[in-house]
């Protein structure tokens, strides 16, 4: 065990928790803790909501389809970056904007007032359907943050992704909203900084530089375009593949509900060229790591996904590549501390003011909000060290069945006026059931193969169209 890599870890991780208490504000209200009571200035807002996008994936498993696969791959760049454009264009305002006006602080009670729900069933429905997912995509996380504390620092796995639950639970416990957004800034910029300097040294370290990667790339057949070819079927997968990632964000909580907390929604286009610029950056840099790996290690390796891990081993002292790989820990913490808060929230606001009679006390909903953060955060704890599914997998699973189930449903509740509480109830079922059962429908259907999120997401529109034309006579209220 290197102990200055050790002692980078730890200083990150206290640092961590030092911006934590130095942003803390006493929580008041249910609303301070769980919105900030929309107080954030629009740079906060931009940077806390790409940050808790980007996981360790920006760092490990992006530079790999780059560095095995060459550019195709980039069209999931693509399909991101027009995604969470299109997000900040048509759902940030407006979803801002309508959930102050119906009081609501989660999607969850958001729709039940769109849809003026008495029964309660959408917000029941689609409370448990995000949990679902949210715990299962957190578990994901946290096993990423084994793998790599195992690996990187000697760290007994269990152990460590312990310690890294405690750090984010303890910030987010104790902050609430405003906390995490101020330590998912500090992460995004760091990690902003990390993933421009190490290919930039990299590069330098290449002799003949681009000619180089150029004829390494020919040499293993890794095509340096963003086709193949160009004949339909690389036209084809390209778009499928940035479809299957960018319709993802119409539908995450974690992410849209930052958009709400800003304080001036006019001031939304600023968080929107700010936060388009961060990930435009970021994205580039991380295909630019995949093709400098290419030439850098020209031998491959035995575990691709490691290639920003292994450059950055062999260009900086151990104490400053601990450091700089704390990145790839910061990417993954800024997504689950916002996935943590958000469980916290529905937890409080929808279920438990769904079980009680009587309309409960801002200070018990503050205090469930509290405990439903601790109580996710063992449930994801305990899935992770069960392991009992890939990484990639579980984040596919979730990113498809939260965007399936509720991408379609925010972009409709926000410019439909023709759908109602029993289009939104089919929506959320359809999209739900078609994640769940397409890798086995797939490959009797179409000899392409098709992230979850494709037929999820158009056949949950569907749902809310058909059905809500069915139900016409008893649509609900129009906003």
């Amino acid at each position: 065990m290197n102990t200055a890599v050790i002692a980078a870890f730890f200083i990150y991780f206290s640092l961590l928790l030092i911006l934590g208490l130095i942003f803390h504000k006493k929580q008041k209200t249910s609303s301070d803790f769980i919105m900030g009571n929309r107080s954030l200035s629009f740079w906060l807002v931009a940077l806390s909501a790409h940050a808790s996008d980007m996981s360790a994936w920006l760092f490990m498993a992006f530079p790999m389809y780059v560095m095995l696969g060459g550019m195709p791959h980039s069209w999931i760049a693509i399909g991101l970056l027009i995604g969470m454009f299109l997000n900040w264009q048509y759902v940030a305002p407006k979803l801002r904007e309508m959930t102050e006006k119906y009081g609501a602080y989660t999607l969850s009670t958001f729709f039940e007032k769109r849809f003026a729900d008495t029964t309660g069933w959408i917000k029941l429905l689609s409370a448990v359907v995000m949990i679902i997912f949210l715990t299962h995509y957190l578990s994901a996380g946290l096993i990423a943050m084994g793998y790599l504390l195992e690996s990187l620092f000697s760290i007994e796995y269990a152990l460590g992704l312990s310690i890294a639950l405690f750090v984010v639970v303890i910030y987010t416990f104790f902050g609430g909203f405003t906390t995490v957004a101020w330590t998912d800034l500090f992460q995004g910029i760091f990690l902003l900084i990390v993933i421009l300097i190490v290919p930039a040294i990299a590069y330098t370290k290449i002799s003949g530089g681009w000619d180089t990667i150029v004829r390494m790339a020919e040499q293993k057949q890794i095509p340096l375009t963003l086709l193949d070819d160009q004949s339909f079927e690389a036209i084809f997968t390209g778009i499928l593949l940035a479809l299957g990632w960018g319709l993802g964000y119409f539908g995450m909580p974690h992410i849209i509900t930052k958009f709400m907390g800003i304080k001036d929604v006019k001031e939304m286009y600023k968080s929107k060229w700010l936060g388009m610029s961060w990930q435009l950056i970021t994205l580039a840099a991380a295909a630019f790591i995949g093709l400098i790996g290419i030439a850098y290690f020209p031998e491959g390796l035995v575990k691709p996904e490691m290639v920003f891990v292994e450059m950055v081993k062999s260009l900086f002292h151990p104490f400053v590549g601990g450091f700089i790989l704390c990145a790839i820990i910061a990417a993954n913490m800024s997504t689950m501390d916002s996935q943590i808060l958000v469980c916290g929230s529905i937890i409080s606001e929808d279920l438990y003011k769904f079980l009680r009679k009587n309309p409960p006390s801002d200070r018990s909903v503050l205090l469930v909000s509290k405990l439903g953060v601790i109580f996710i955060s063992v449930i994801a704890l305990l899935l992770a060290l069960n392991k009992s599914s890939t990484i990639q997998d579980t984040v596919s699973y979730s990113w498809s069945g939260l965007g399936s189930a509720f991408g379609p449903l925010v972009l409709m509740s926000l410019y439909s006026t023709r759908i109602n509480r029993y289009g939104a109830i089919a929506g959320i079922i359809v999209g739900t059931a078609v994640v769940m059962v397409w890798p086995t429908l797939n490959p009797l259907i179409t000899g392409y193969s098709l992230m979850p999120m494709i037929p999820g997401f158009f056949a949950s529109a569907a749902a809310i169209y058909v059905v809500s034309r069915a139900t016409e006579g008893v649509r609900a209220k129009s906003p």
